[in-house]
């Protein structure tokens, strides 16, 4: 019985949200359970995907609140 666990920070994808959507969630948790038909063969009866989403405060990245690990990032170059 295999039992994923997935974190995520509590953000959203579009402006105005601050945190991941039920759609999403669905999304995910199907995609996951469906590779671990695939791969392991394990049925989607007995695979348990639990999503915690972690307020952005609590999320460290390189000795740094992700935040502040975030604004030291060289900006993205426009293709």
């Amino acid at each position: 019985m295999p039992i994923v666990n997935i974190q995520v920070t509590r953000e959203g994808n579009t402006p105005g949200t601050n945190s991941v959507t039920a759609e999403e969630k669905a999304r995910i948790i199907a995609g996951v359970s469906n590779v671990l038909l695939e791969v392991l063969n394990k049925p989607l009866a007995s695979t348990f995907v639990v999503i915690e989403e972690i307020d952005l405060e609590n999320w460290g990245w390189g000795g740094l609140p992700v935040e502040e690990y975030r604004k030291q990032l060289p900006a993205a170059k426009p293709s």
